[in-house]
């Protein structure tokens, strides 16, 4: 069967980690979408591994397969597998031959047209993702089987690179000196990622993924469908346009595989939530606390003028939530949960279960709040808007629940829901209703062994 986990808002839900939770049972975890923009952490025996590639089941010994959907950057790739073996692990890794490869070019090429968007930013790591699923989709794409025929690599690369090179010095000005130079010089990158396909084929990891992921499952295993980013940075059903390049929504993991709708559909799917609501970048956040100068709109910095008790609370869940940049140290905006975000991630991706993460952080605040509908001119509603001009328009309406005492997390972990302090399960009870969605795990600290297990997705 398969098991599918999907990101209900933002991003940074704690995907990576309940993919660890359920990995035990999985034979195959696959990503289906995204790059290595997306950074996912996984505690296990001890060690915390940051990974942004590399699927989260990995590190537990199991089957990772980079789907068709995804877009890689092998230099990521063979860092991070070098890394864990490194570290004593031996991961086995698969890459569809169908994924589009990341060249320097589209990662330079991010970089410059960010820049040029000004306010239309999206935000991006520049890592060249939006960029090769543009070529993906203008089918001028370099694609992972690619790397290992020597002919047709050269072929498409003396036809990419050229305007790629015209886009750069042309368009944007730029000068190609040292390693800007390589990465639009078609022999360089011949030479690199023909290396790269070498030790592909070296380490035997290619795969056609649908006919390799269709076998798994007729062969009786379990096979986890990961998803990166969350649903409201989805290109088709997210805040456009500051959105990713490609789909995390549950429709993502069958066009990102090469699985049948039916297969998909015939599992579970899980939708991840923050039980507060964070950003990394610009665009409407209706349910937001305080602001982030750079990243809300309309905020200057100038805490003064804002309201202080709003700023101090965002400081709070910043801090006990570890909100900050984990490169740049930057603060990421924060709100209370968005229950209409939720809604129509519960819709877009037809969860069949609930993981909720973080309610430890919320703890020893006397008060908490929920954005339950907006106000959008004039009137109620209860889900997303379809433009994100409408959505910057609407005006939270909040529900308060009774705040719950900071406890001792590992000993609630480890006695099971019912120790979940009351006023956290009303919360949680009613986050259940409103997503019409089982409660199957309640992350009550960052390790695997702090969560609160209801049900496993593999019970029958």
């Amino acid at each position: 069967m398969t098991v599918t986990i999907v990101g209900s808002q933002l991003g940074d839900e704690g995907k990576g980690g309940v993919v660890d939770l359920y990995g035990d049972a999985a034979d195959v975890v696959a990503r289906y979408q995204g790059g290595d923009n997306a950074g996912h952490t996984v505690v296990h025996g001890g060690e915390t591994y940051k990974l942004s590639l590399v699927p989260s089941g990995a590190v537990r010994g199991k089957t990772g397969v980079l789907g068709n959907g995804c877009v890689v950057n092998p230099e990521t790739l063979f860092d991070e597998l070098d890394q864990l073996r490194e570290r004593g692990l031996e991961p086995d890794v698969r890459v569809a031959e169908r994924a589009h490869a990341i060249l320097p070019y589209h990662r330079v090429l991010d970089g410059i047209e960010e820049e040029e968007k000004a306010d239309l930013a999206a935000g991006t790591t520049k890592r060249g993702i939006g960029p090769t699923y543009e070529d993906k989709a203008g089918r001028r794409g370099v694609r992972i089987g690619d790397l290992l025929d020597p002919e047709v690599l050269r072929e498409r690369l003396e036809y990419v690179v050229p305007q790629k090179r015209a886009l750069a010095e042309d368009v944007f000005g730029v000068t190609l000196e040292g390693e800007t130079a390589d990465a639009f010089d078609v022999d360089h990158l011949f030479e690199t990622y023909r290396a790269y396909g070498e030790r592909l084929e070296d380490e035997d990891m290619t795969v056609d993924c649908g006919t390799f992921l269709q076998e798994r499952v007729d062969a009786g295993e379990n096979v986890l469908l990961e998803g990166a980013q969350g649903t409201s940075i989805d290109i088709d059903h997210g805040v456009y346009p500051y959105v990713t390049s490609s789909n995390p929504t549950a429709g993502g993991a069958t066009v990102g595989t090469g699985l049948g709708p039916t297969v998909v559909g015939q599992g579970e799917v899980i939708g991840i939530v923050k039980a507060y609501l964070s950003r990394v970048g610009t665009g409407p956040l209706p349910t937001e606390l305080g602001g982030v100068e750079g990243q809300t709109p309309g905020y200057d910095g100038d805490s003064s003028t804002g309201d202080r008790d709003e700023e101090e609370l965002a400081t709070y869940i910043r801090d006990e939530g570890g909100e900050y940049g984990t490169v740049t140290g930057r603060p990421r905006r924060v709100g209370w949960l968005d229950i209409p975000m939720l809604r129509h991630a519960a819709r877009t991706n037809g969860f069949t279960g609930l993981a909720v993460n973080h309610i430890d952080v919320l703890a020893g605040l006397e008060e908490v709040e929920v954005g339950h509908s907006y106000e959008f001119d004039g009137e109620e509603i209860f889900t997303v808007p379809p433009t994100t001009e409408q959505w910057a328009r609407c005006e939270a309406t909040y529900r308060t629940f009774d705040g719950w005492p900071d406890v001792d997390w590992a000993a609630v972990a480890e006695e099971g829901y019912e120790a979940i302090p009351e006023n956290a399960r009303t919360y949680l009870e009613y986050l259940s209703t409103e997503l019409d969605a089982p409660l199957y795990a309640i992350g009550v600290g960052p390790g695997r062994e702090q969560t609160v297990v209801i049900e496993s997705p593999y019970d029958e």
